[in-house]
């Protein structure tokens, strides 16, 4: 029964790691990266669709971006969306078969507050962690009429070691991130 509470957060706090880091990707560095429009949602036909269902992304040059949709019909809405999206300051361009998305290059300024950007999906992938902990600290806590004391305090400690690690590992991706954000 312990074990299957601790496995449980373990499982949720990988997934929430491996979250973050996609957040972190979504931030846009120097250079022009295809994850930088993995939450996309472009409008077709009605209904919000994600950007990598409608075309596929090409990285021909370090700061520009090729759209390529699969239905020419949903270039402009493509354009659309990404001109939309913020912290981006991209300005695509259409040619009737592709979109072209050129990135200004990034003044010091611009990538400290992308420095801000990043460390608060940090901080709140941490108190993610933290409300997971929470929940499987109560979980312990049901248990406590049917093992006994020490193996639940033996518990806690494995999951606060848990938690420790998953949230070391968010500070290294966040200080890799910080690092590609300011490497010039």
């Amino acid at each position: 029964m312990i074990a299957d509470v601790l496995a449980d957060a373990g499982e949720r706090m990988d997934r929430a790691v491996e979250s973050a880091k996609e957040d972190f990707a979504t931030v846009r560095s120097g250079r022009a990266n295809p994850q930088l429009f993995q939450k996309v949602l472009v409008e077709y036909y009605g209904t919000p669709t994600p950007l990598a269902q409608l075309a596929s992304l090409a990285n021909p040059e370090a700061r520009t971006l090729i759209v390529t949709p699969y239905d020419k019909t949903a270039l402009k809405a493509i354009e659309q969306a990404i001109r939309d999206m913020p912290n981006l300051g991209a300005n695509p361009t259409n040619d009737g078969n592709i979109v072209r998305v050129s990135l200004p290059e990034l003044t010091q300024e611009r990538r400290k507050e992308f420095v801000k950007i990043v460390r608060g999906k940090g901080e709140d992938a941490k108190v993610h962690l933290r409300g997971i902990r929470r929940k499987a600290k109560d979980d312990l806590d049901a248990l406590k009429s049917e093992v006994g004391e020490d193996d639940l305090v033996r518990a806690e400690k494995e999951l606060d070691a848990l938690t420790r690690g998953h949230v070391d590992s968010i500070d290294v991706a966040l200080k890799r991130k910080e690092a590609e954000l300011l490497e010039v």
